[in-house]
């Protein structure tokens, strides 16, 4: 990914920027579960409202802002999201991702 399609990837939703998991791991170029999989590992590292677990239905009002082509709608799991402070909290933890 390059660094001026960041903006690109910047959703709304309740009001609220976020990022999804997908595109920060293809920024990081991990795959998407090893970096869902550090979350998990360092859940403690979030405080509350850093990040979230889109539901469905947030998930399904959210793709009318994204042009995803790229099969996501079948997932096996909910996508997280994460605000501004997730960010930086998720930067700490790339050295945990491979």
């Amino acid at each position: 990914m390059k660094i001026d399609t960041i903006p690109s990837k910047i959703y709304t939703i309740w009001n609220q920027n976020i990022t999804l998991d997908f595109d920060l791991a293809e920024l990081y170029k991990v795959q998407t579960k090893n970096l869902n999989l550090a979350v998990k590992r360092n859940i403690d590292r979030f405080p509350k409202g850093f990040m979230f677990r889109l539901s469905k239905d947030e998930w399904k009002s959210l793709r009318l802002q994204i042009e995803t082509s790229n099969g996501r709608s079948g997932a096996s799991y909910l996508t997280y999201a994460f605000r501004e402070q997730g960010l930086v909290m998720l930067s700490g933890l790339t050295s945990c991702v491979d």
